[in-house]
């Protein structure tokens, strides 16, 4: 990618140009691109394009009205595709925690235009063991309005297992000049857009056929695993599955970071092969159709 040809990004993204091959990964909720740093950086050292946008609203500290909706969200997310199809061919879409959400989603709307999915411990609800029970009772609030009046915040050892990485993260954070609430606290309105958009993808995942690696930690302190069971059920595509021992929540920071990241680069690199193996064919066949 020429430095004539900058993806736009909004402030806060994280863009790696490279070749025709894109990945967009989408952050979490109430997260940031940073997460998603080492599989962005595994991912450019092979070549490809990557581009991690901030995205208004989901992200940290970017809706301090409370205002935003999914639908914001998702309308972010396809600017950010549209913007990266002007410079690659192929893209595969990952999503961190709930940014698995808008993946799925957008997989669905645009099927011709997403090759392949990242799955990062992908979560429908915040069901882990280090959620407190009392989150359940937000099932039972049926207006924003209401939900707006809630704040949720979570506990140790918030996603990351290893102190050491947690600590930094924390550290970071406090050296910023950022509240630690923008990283461990959720606004109930925010959690209210994030169950309606959750609804609106659980209904259809049987249409959602593109091939898809799931990262999942077996014990994750946020999203139970059984968050990634269902989806392996019911996506409509191949699903391959890495369940992670050393690991809570944060797959792409903590202490297997580097399994993610070689498997999410084999995973993109068998993919991007399978389709240009496939674009050959058609290509032989069309030019024996016009010799003929």
């Amino acid at each position: 990618m020429s430095k004539q040809e900058k993806i736009n990004a909004h402030r806060g993204s994280l863009v790696i140009p490279g070749g025709k091959i894109g990945v967009l990964l989408v952050h979490s909720l109430g997260g940031n691109p940073v997460e998603l740093r080492f599989v962005a950086q595994g991912l450019a050292r092979q070549g490809y394009t990557v581009y991690c946008p901030l995205i208004p609203g989901l992200g940290g500290g970017t809706d301090t009205s409370g205002l935003s909706s999914w639908q914001d969200w998702y309308a972010a997310l396809e600017a950010a595709h549209d913007e990266l199809k002007t410079h690659c061919d192929v893209i595969i879409v990952g999503g961190l925690s709930a940014g698995s959400m808008l993946t799925l989603r957008l997989a669905r709307e645009r099927p011709s235009e997403v090759d392949g999915l990242l799955l990062f411990a992908p979560t429908i609800w915040p069901n882990g063991w280090a959620i407190p029970l009392h989150f359940n009772l937000f099932a039972l609030v049926y207006h924003k309005w209401s939900a707006r009046l809630l704040h949720l915040r979570q506990r140790a050892p918030y996603g990351i297992k290893d102190e050491r990485i947690r600590n930094f993260v924390i550290d970071s954070f406090k050296s910023e000049g950022r509240p630690i609430e923008d990283m461990f606290g959720r606004g109930g309105g925010l959690v209210w857009e994030f169950k309606s958009l959750t609804r609106d993808v659980k209904r259809r995942l049987g249409e959602i056929k593109q091939h898809a690696a799931i990262f999942h930690p077996r014990e994750d302190d946020q999203s139970d695993i059984s968050n990634a069971f269902k989806l392996q059920r019911e996506l409509g595509g191949v699903v391959e599955m890495t369940v992670l021992d050393d690991s809570y929540h944060m797959v792409t920071l903590d202490r297997q970071r580097s399994i993610v990241v070689d498997r999410s680069v084999e995973f993109v690199r068998r993919l991007t092969q399978k389709i240009e193996e496939k674009a050959a064919v058609a290509r032989l066949v069309k030019g024996k159709g016009i010799a003929e």
